[in-house]
């Protein structure tokens, strides 16, 4: 019976995960190119539309509603869905971007977001007891309510623990980055399983957290990575008065076994591939010679690493919770890893020999429509198996982070953000300070194609490249490249402005920047209409 819940449980994740999957990267400020603290997250929620929330105030006494449906993009913008409860209100909110998952708000604190892998007995859901806290919700009240990191981890763990934590991407747990200019830290929520009552007095949820070192990086691919926990190091750990009880009530731990508790091992089911292969990736790209990583790099035969017979599976205790980079780690590195397919190595779906096709001249060779996204049709007629990436093509938006101590708020956190696939989408940047968010981010209606939307666009050029997927790619690289280039190069200088300006007055400072990342969401909408355009005049059928 326990055999059979284990492969059920690990079934489900991995059905669930193949449609909402989100990896983190969280670099601490010595282990990063330029100081920075910087974190990130791919593939987020249903809604890819940002936009900002103002400051508020509210009177004593108010209460704030908790909402189920914050994910919903058919909702207007100012609907967050059905309200589920309520908690106490503050008098004074702080002004942060809201999205699917909201990340920032005007104070530099970031949030970032995995759904994670929890045993089958941990689930629970709207139905089956009395939660109702999401995590998308959490994020959104801390944001509201919090400067520093510690405080909004300490809060959300409060708020799970209290009203109960609801899952809202399948049925997984959840994972946080939380980060300000000065610390870092990971939180990881659990459920309590079936039948929770508020007033039974019984916490609403397990979670620990860990604090980051500075000099560390590290990933998080919808899995737990917390492992030994030191309760009595409050510099370093927070946890829940269930974190380690839940696992000896329910068998999992044995505390006169005399092996530690290993926070990781307890609450998840059997390792999947989805999420050691990327836990390989990480390592491997980042801390190459830290120990003897699998080797799955592509030799001359290597149609055979993808037969399983040959794959080394390898347990997710066999990866460290964090690790030292051994190049320091700047934000375009992160935006090179979350658009990785795994090119080169055993899972990278475009080496199936399927894709191989007569050349002509007696010869082989691979295919103008081989892709690392086929669809579900796709596999079918090809009779392939599903290798996730860190780019997915089901994405909706994601973002990088930049954190920074030595810059005013306004200007010191740069939001580099992407809106359905990173492979194929630019990154542009919004910056803590900015006033507003241009329109073309925030329309999207996932019913209703409209010209006006940057999403859309990205979308309706990543769609064309199923066409022919490597000359068509190559041609979008093209002309993103010198783009993204351009705002990279710019940084120092548009910043120096801005300093300048916000000297005079912060105001002046904010609607620089606005005007500055606004004008760049229009440029990049427009330049995808256009090439859409391009590519559907160069790859018409009547050239063939």
């Amino acid at each position: 019976m326990k055999f059979i819940t284990i492969l059920l449980t690990t079934l489900f994740v991995l059905i669930t995960m193949q449609s909402n999957s989100c990896t983190i990267i969280a670099v601490g400020k010595k282990a990063s190119k330029d100081g920075s603290i910087i974190i990130s997250h791919t593939d987020t929620g249903e809604d890819s539309r940002i936009f900002v929330v103002p400051r508020m105030t509210y009177k004593a006494g108010s209460k704030a509603p908790v909402y189920w449906g914050i994910q919903d993009a058919s909702l207007p913008l100012d609907n967050d869905g059905k309200i589920l409860g309520y908690i106490p209100q503050v008098e004074q909110t702080y002004k942060y971007f809201q999205s699917a998952y909201s990340q920032v708000n005007e104070f530099q604190l970031g949030i970032a977001e995995s759904t994670t892998a929890q045993r089958a007995e941990l689930i629970c859901t709207m139905e089956n007891g009395e939660q109702i806290m999401t995590i998308e919700q959490a994020q959104i009240f801390a944001l509201q309510r919090h400067k520093k990191a510690r405080e909004a981890v300490q809060f959300i763990g409060d708020l799970m623990t209290e009203y109960g934590f609801l899952p809202s991407s399948g049925d997984g747990s959840e994972t946080l980055v939380i980060a300000d200019k000065d610390e870092l830290w990971i939180l990881e929520v659990f459920g309590v399983g079936a039948g929770w009552k508020k007033d039974s007095g019984k916490p609403g949820a397990i979670w620990a957290a860990k604090r980051i070192g500075d000099d560390q990086a590290i990933m998080v691919p919808n899995w737990s990575i917390i492992k030994e926990i030191d309760r009595k190091d409050k510099d370093n750990y927070m946890v829940s008065k269930n974190y380690m009880q839940e696992a000896i009530d329910r068998g999992w731990y044995d505390p006169k076994s005399g092996k530690p508790f290993i926070w990781q091992e307890a609450y998840t089911p059997l390792p999947v591939e989805y999420a050691t292969g990327r836990f390989w990736l990480f390592h491997t790209t980042f801390a190459p010679n830290l120990k003897e990583w699998p080797d799955r790099y592509v030799k001359d035969n290597y149609y055979k690493g993808m037969q399983p017979y040959f794959q080394i599976v390898e347990p997710v205790s066999y990866y460290p919770f964090s690790i030292k980079p051994e190049k320091k780690i700047s934000f375009q590195d992160v935006i090179a890893f979350q658009r990785s397919v795994f090119e080169g190595t055993i899972y990278d779906m475009t080496l199936y020999p399927q894709w191989m096709v007569p050349d002509g001249k007696g010869g082989i060779e691979q295919s103008a429509m081989a892709t690392p996204f086929p669809d579900s049709e796709m596999r079918k007629v090809m009779e392939i198996t599903y290798r996730r990436p860190v780019a997915r093509h089901r994405g909706h938006y994601g973002m990088v982070l930049q954190i920074r101590d030595w810059l005013p708020d306004e200007i010191g956190g740069v939001y580099w953000v992407y809106l359905d696939n990173p492979y194929i989408s630019p990154y542009v940047p919004i910056y803590a300070g900015n006033l507003s968010v241009d329109e073309s981010y925030k329309t999207y209606n996932p019913k209703a194609y409209d010209e006006k939307s940057a999403r859309w666009a990205f979308d309706f050029v990543e769609n064309l490249c199923r066409m022919r997927f490597q000359p068509m790619s190559k041609d979008v690289i093209k002309a993103r490249t010198p783009f993204e280039k351009k705002i990279f190069d710019k940084q120092t200088e548009i910043e120096k402005e801005a300093e300048k300006l916000y000297k005079e007055s912060p105001e002046k400072a904010q609607k620089y920047l606005t005007n500055y990342s606004n004008g760049l969401m229009k440029e990049a909408t427009a330049l995808y209409v256009k090439l859409r355009n391009q590519l559907i005049t160069d790859y018409t059928n009547n050239h063939e």
